[in-house]
């Protein structure tokens, strides 16, 4: 490593350091509600700094509450989360949950796990010790300090399902050796030790299974629904998709946090678009000039899931609200804004003549 490498790798901390107390100086936050000490709750978000994670932690905020955002940062962003930095209610720790943790909470959302194909498929063991291991241990904190722990489970416990829609009795049809068994039986794993602690330890667990979500402050090479574009006109059917935005998504899961269903519960949006349809709405929002390009399919991706919930209508009154475009336009409009600051901060290498030493070359 080069003597310049070497100085910015020391002095980066610092800068780091030194650009949140700038903010925690000159930020201005989101509007707070003040609530008295005997309704503030101190809560921990696991993967926080996420996409979803980072949405309910500006609820969670903005509600009154002390708000902990624990993140290794593998899928997660500091830029999610940093328009509170400095703000007294609220703390971010880079930690990885599949080492135990020891702080004091009342509630846990427990959102830490990459949740996309290419993100989860990167590296598989990493996946399942997330999911099992950081659960162990999130529940094991959840039992010491008597707090409640909500998992963020997923539709993908269902795997490539037989039964439409799905409804939360359902046990899916799941490869436990395919390419995505990491994440859906990670997810499965998760979800049994979230009732073997609740009957063995008395541990009060919340369970939510989330279906597909798209949104702000999603990686634009996320992969959820593009993954998805894979079923040909082959089959004569075509893939059918129920998205819906992380607003709808986090009031869900706050509902179910502080209602008293212990089971588990669907939250998506069961209303059909087919793969194509979606295609083309987004390309006629974007006014673009792609062509819409079907892919082979992908080994065990499931062709149809519909979620059924019943269940959060009847036990929580929720159901999602926001209308598809308005919620795709919503995420066209930041894609577009990502897509101009990676442009305005390309990094541009210095001439091949500068960069190199007399002498023979090193391979550090």
């Amino acid at each position: 490593m080069k003597i310049e490498q070497k100085i910015d790798a020391a002095v980066a901390p610092l800068r780091e350091k030194i650009r949140e107390l700038e903010l925690s100086f000159t930020q201005k936050y989101p509007p707070v509600k003040f609530l008295s000490e005997k309704d503030r709750k101190r809560i921990l978000i696991t993967g926080g700094a996420g996409f979803v994670g980072s949405h309910l932690t500006d609820k969670l905020m903005m509600d009154g509450h002390e708000v902990t955002v624990v993140d290794n940062f593998f899928t997660g962003r500091k830029r999610n989360v940093e328009h509170w930095i400095g703000h007294e209610n609220f703390e971010l720790i880079n930690h990885d949950v599949v080492e135990p943790l020891y702080i004091e909470v009342d509630q846990i959302y427990h959102l830490a796990s990459p949740a996309s194909p290419p993100n989860y498929m990167y590296n598989p063991i990493k996946t399942l010790k997330t999911n099992t291991i950081g659960t162990l241990n999130m529940l094991g904190l959840a039992k010491r300090v008597g707090a409640r722990l909500l998992l963020a489970s997923t539709s993908e416990v269902y795997g490539d399902p037989e039964v439409h829609p799905q409804n939360e009795d359902y046990w899916g049809h799941v490869n436990p050796i395919g390419p995505r068994a990491c994440y859906d039986e990670g997810k499965r794993v998760a979800e049994t030790m979230c009732y073997a602690y609740m009957k063995q330890e008395g541990v009060e667990v919340r369970v939510a299974r989330i279906f597909n979500t798209f949104g702000s402050r999603m990686h634009m090479n996320d992969g959820r629904v593009v993954s998805n574009f894979i079923l040909q006109a082959l089959q004569g059917e075509p893939l059918t998709v129920f998205l819906f935005l992380p607003s709808d998504l986090v009031n869900g899961l706050v509902s179910l946090m502080n209602n008293n269903i212990s089971s588990p519960v669907n939250l998506g949006n069961p209303e059909e678009h087919t793969i194509l349809e979606f295609a083309q709405l987004i390309k006629s929002l974007v006014v673009s000039r792609s062509h819409i390009q079907f892919l082979p399919e992908a080994q065990d991706d499931p062709q149809r899931r519909r979620p059924d919930i019943r269940k959060a209508k009847m036990l929580l009154g929720w159901e999602p609200v926001v209308p598809l475009e308005e919620g795709l336009n919503k995420t066209i409009q930041y894609f577009s804004r990502e897509l101009e600051h990676q442009a305005n901060n390309q990094y541009v290498p210095k001439p091949k003549a500068a960069r190199m030493k007399k002498g023979r070359p090193r391979h550090n």
